[in-house]
């Protein structure tokens, strides 16, 4: 079974393109005019092993705040599409890593019921146009499109590149996680026989 999508978002903002394969072997292609943002998300797409394609452009001349949050809502979309009706899956995705002196812990249940809990340690700065501020709105929109329940944990980690790039490859980890097919299962995993 291939569990793939396509989705394609353009506003008077942005225009982005989102080609997704859950099972893909790390391939990325990415561009979204935001360097650092392309280089997260190559991260996220080696360490959960999908095959990945985003091109995006936006109005970064104003901010990168549309880009990223529109980018997190196109991929949210393209999961929710290629998990279908999500029978099969394991559903539930955990994954900590470290990178050097920070880490993150992700934690996150494909139960279409959205919603974001993003902790970072207080003495990280999170000026509204810092990366891991603009992160949080890219990880709300992907959480709520792609009808998950996220938690983002970093309980210690002073380099914001470091506390950043342990985000991104955990929520690849746990994500993959999450898709994986359980052979034991024949419908969703939910005592209530739905999601």
């Amino acid at each position: 079974m291939k569990r793939e999508a396509e989705v394609r978002r353009q506003t008077a903002e942005t225009a982005v393109d989102v080609v997704l394969s859950i099972e893909g072997r790390g391939r990325h292609a990415v561009s979204t005019g935001i360097p650092f943002f392309d280089h997260m998300l190559r991260l996220f797409a080696a360490h959960g092993f999908f095959d990945l394609k985003i091109a995006a452009k936006g109005d970064i001349e104003v901010d990168f705040h549309h880009t990223m949050e529109d980018v997190g809502l196109v991929l949210g979309e393209a999961f929710d599409r290629a998990l279908g009706d999500r029978k099969g899956i394991r559903r539930f995705g955990f994954a900590p890593t470290p990178m050097d002196e920070a880490l993150a812990r992700v934690t996150l249940d494909l139960s279409k019921r959205p919603y974001l809990v993003y902790h970072i340690p207080r003495s990280v700065r999170t000026a509204d146009d810092s990366f891991l501020s603009l992160a949080k709105e890219f990880f709300r929109a992907f959480a709520t499109r792609g009808g998950m329940n996220l938690h983002i944990e970093v309980p210690y980690g002073e380099n914001n590149h470091h506390i950043s790039e342990a985000i991104f490859k955990s929520t690849g980890r746990a994500m993959d996680a999450a898709c994986t097919i359980d052979e034991r299962l024949s419908g969703v995993l939910s005592t209530k026989g739905t999601l």
